[in-house]
């Protein structure tokens, strides 16, 4: 029998592991620890979370050079401007009053590599957020479920966060944190997955040489 290739997932991300195991996709779990990065001043919003995922993805390849690795990095735009995590409370609310009432856009990038360099591919989702209106009372409420915690944005779409989102144009897991359609695609490019007829999944890893 041809060896399954080993997928990593370099995230310490639990949405991003919940969604690849949702479509029954099997991976190990190795978070990356390069350093958080910080946009280059007039670095473009894509760009940067391209960079950032990229530089992920490639501290956990340096290790295991016979996996494929798999990273993203998800951030969140409001008027041109890039929202990070929020470094407290505080912090998290003001960034949730900005973002009451408006349109925002978050940007998830993605990036696929090979341990030994011998291949790489890139994608970014984009999906615009809008948010209702909020009272400074709703703002402090949610903020005390903790979920604006270590949060880009300060909120997290999948969670108590729902409530606040009015309308979302574009992908919903994009702006939870992995946009499965085009991670789906990337990893079926690189001829990793099948789809499985007997699984408790849609997907399985291909039996193909490494």
């Amino acid at each position: 029998m041809k060896p399954t290739p080993s997928l990593i997932l370099a995230s310490a991300s639990p949405r991003r592991r919940e969604l690849l195991r949702a479509a029954g996709i099997r991976f190990r779990l190795i978070p990356s620890r390069a350093a958080e990065s910080e946009p280059f001043p007039g670095e473009e919003p894509r760009r940067y979370a391209l960079r950032a995922a990229r530089d992920k993805g490639h501290e956990v390849s340096v290790r295991f050079p016979a996996a494929w690795v798999l990273s993203a990095d998800t951030i969140v735009t409001f008027d041109g401007k890039i929202l990070g995590k929020p470094s407290d409370r505080r912090q998290a609310f003001r960034m949730l009053s900005l973002l009451a009432g408006r349109e925002h856009r978050v940007y998830t990038a993605v990036c696929l590599l090979r341990g030994d360099r011998s291949y790489r591919a890139e994608a970014t989702g984009m999906t615009r957020v809008r948010f209702r209106p909020l009272s400074p009372e709703e703002i402090e409420g949610y903020l005390r479920t903790g979920e604006s915690d270590d949060k880009a944005g300060a909120y997290a779409a999948q969670g108590a966060g729902a409530s606040l989102i009015d309308r979302i144009s574009g992908s919903f897991s994009n702006v939870v944190g992995l946009p499965m359609a085009g991670t789906i695609a990337m990893l079926r490019a690189a001829h990793l997955l099948d789809v499985d007829p007997d699984g408790p999944g849609w997907y399985r890893l291909s039996e193909h040489k490494d």
